[in-house]
C-alpha cells in the first residue's frame, strides 16, 4: 500500500468535518490500530494525488485476481510496469484486489521464470 510522510499532528490544521455516525463507527472498525482520522486523510491524499495526475501507484500481479480484454481509448500507463498504452491498442483490464480495475500491457503478466542452475 502507498504510504505517505507522517506529518506530526502539531503540523497539521484543524478543521471539521461531519460525517453520519454509522459511517464514522464503519470507519473506526476497518482502520485497525491506524485510526479513522488517519485513514480519512489517507483517502484524500490519494484523491487529490489521483485527480492532479501525481498518483503512481504500482501494483504487482499477484495484486491482479482477474483480467478482461480491452482496447484504449486514450494514452494509458500500465499499473504494474508503467509501459505507455497508446490509444487503440489492444490491452487488458486487471481487477486488482481492492476491486478497481486498471490498465495493463498485454505483457505484464507474463512470469519471467528463471532457467535451471545447470
Amino acid at each position: 500500500m502507498h504510504t505517505l510522510k507522517r506529518t506530526p499532528t502539531t503540523e497539521m490544521e484543524v478543521t471539521s468535518i461531519r460525517l453520519e455516525r454509522e459511517l464514522k463507527e464503519r470507519l473506526k472498525e476497518i482502520s485497525g490500530h491506524q485510526g479513522y482520522q488517519a485513514l480519512i486523510r489517507e483517502v484524500l491524499w490519494k484523491y487529490v494525488q489521483q485527480k492532479s495526475g501525481d498518483y503512481r501507484h504500482r501494483f504487482t500481479s499477484e495484486d491482479i485476481r482477474a483480467t478482461v480484454t480491452a482496447t484504449a481509448n486514450a494514452e494509458e500507463r500500465c499499473g504494474i510496469t508503467g509501459k505507455v498504452i497508446n490509444p487503440n491498442e489492444p490491452m487488458l483490464l486487471g481487477l486488482t484486489s481492492t476491486c478497481d480495475f486498471i490498465p495493463l500491457s498485454l505483457d505484464s503478466l507474463t512470469a519471467v521464470v528463471p532457467e535451471p542452475a545447470a
